[in-house]
């Protein structure tokens, strides 16, 4: 039996980075005020084609959809931020407090072509704001990710930021992409052509190469936005540059959402040498009224966890090496049946231990204790339950000290929290 193509396991060698990336996030969102919320991987369909919208890739071709045993058709998450508005609306936090902010971390799934990076069930860190209008919440959350990505080793950050207007003055600019991108219909491929009507805005998204440059030229959102949206933009890059954060206003960014207004971003790293975006966000502020509560702003981001550890690999070359505190060697029936009292007494004190069961030879039993990256080694045989002690031996500077059997444990646990 093989994984489904797309999916992949993370193997034990491989978490101790997303653990990293994991306390590092929920830390520092935490700090920033976010509640950590989880919701279902399993929704109604609806939710996703209202919400992201029905002329999108994802709703076209990527989601995970099927109709359940009483014809219900649901859907596996192919992003976030739909359910965690759902959630906000459902349970009425509005009601309470409208000014609410979320984070989450979990599984995504769309049927993308697999590649190198990019899996059918994927991995994001999401937060979610809601409640507040000021732009300079869309400037804390550009901040917010640049700080973390610093946090996490990663350089050559920058911030490509645009504005998408509002629905006030985005008729203006979609009459004049749709002139545009009429005159250019001869290179445009099927999916454009198709979209063209009902969402022009899709096309400037599109990946494939002929209708990239077809729109290089294409009208820009920022040579049509009204009065308060122009103010927005203006805020967002005034205080990002009181923070220090490196930025470049990208007329061609847009988001492949529907329901993305005014600020749009992506952080960009040249960590590895090109430029590659590991996160994404932008402001929604009709979302929540549009999947039926009251009106609210909202703003968010996602950061593409496979993406951000595969970055991080490459900076650590060669990775710390994680291993035990304490490894028992236990030869003899008696002294195995010690042995584990022990390592159960030191695993609930917080020492990382471990005890092989298998009545190895001491040579044997050294070697596995190297290749765990043992800090030290607990031996006890028939000589040392005779004469009531054990011996305890420091791997790294190979010195041994004799240890008393009844006051081992105390005396373990002090000495090894001293090392961590």
């Amino acid at each position: 039996m093989q994984t489904i193509r797309g999916f992949r396991d993370i193997l034990p060698e491989h978490i101790r980075l997303w653990q990293k990336v994991e306390k590092e996030a929920s830390g520092l969102f935490k700090a920033f005020g976010f509640q950590e919320i989880r919701v279902p991987i399993l929704e109604k369909t609806q939710l996703f084609s209202r919400s992201i919208g029905e002329v999108t890739d994802i709703v076209e071709k990527e989601m995970y959809t099927f109709a359940d045993r009483k014809g219900d058709k649901l859907t596996l998450r192919p992003e976030a931020t739909a359910s965690i508005v759902r959630s906000y609306i459902q349970h009425k936090m509005y009601a309470t407090d409208p000014v609410r902010k979320f984070f989450t971390i979990g599984p995504m799934f769309r049927r993308e072509r697999p590649q190198k990076g990019r899996y059918r069930q994927f991995y994001q860190i999401d937060a979610e704001v809601f409640g507040i209008e000021s732009a300079l919440i869309d400037t804390q959350l550009i901040f917010l990710l640049n700080e973390l990505f610093k946090r996490l080793g990663l350089t050559g950050l920058s911030a490509h930021i645009n504005s998408l207007g509002c629905p006030e003055c985005r008729p203006s600019f979609q009459k004049a992409l749709l002139d545009f991108v009429t005159s250019k219909k001869e290179s445009l491929c099927k999916n454009c052509l198709r979209r063209m009507e009902k969402n022009p805005l899709r096309i400037l998204d599109c990946k494939v190469q002929a209708c990239k440059e077809a729109v290089q030229d294409a009208p820009a959102t920022l040579d049509h936005l009204c009065d308060d949206c122009e103010t927005h933009f203006k805020t967002v890059k005034t205080s990002l540059k009181a923070q220090g954060v490196d930025f470049i206003v990208d007329k061609s960014l847009v988001r492949g959402l529907d329901y993305y207004t005014r600020t749009a971003w992506e952080i960009q790293t040249t960590t590895l040498g090109a430029q590659s975006a590991v996160a994404g966000g932008g402001r929604y502020d009709g979302l929540v009224k549009e999947l039926g509560g009251p009106q609210t702003p909202g703003i968010g981001f996602a950061i593409g966890f496979d993406r951000l550890v595969e970055v991080m690999e490459q900076i650590e070359k060669t990775p710390e090496k994680e291993g035990l505190d304490l490894f028992i060697i236990s030869l003899g029936e008696p002294a195995m049946e010690k042995g584990y009292l022990w390592s159960c007494e030191l695993n609930q004190a917080g020492i990382r231990t471990e005890i092989d069961f298998r009545g190895k030879s001491l040579k044997a039993l050294m070697k596995r204790a190297n290749k765990l990256n043992a800090k030290y080694v607990l031996i006890a045989g028939e000589n040392e339950l005779a004469d009531n002690s054990v011996i305890l031996r420091d791997m790294n500077t190979k010195d041994q000290v004799s240890l008393s059997i009844e006051t081992l444990v105390p005396e373990l646990i002090k000495k090894l929290k001293l090392t961590k």
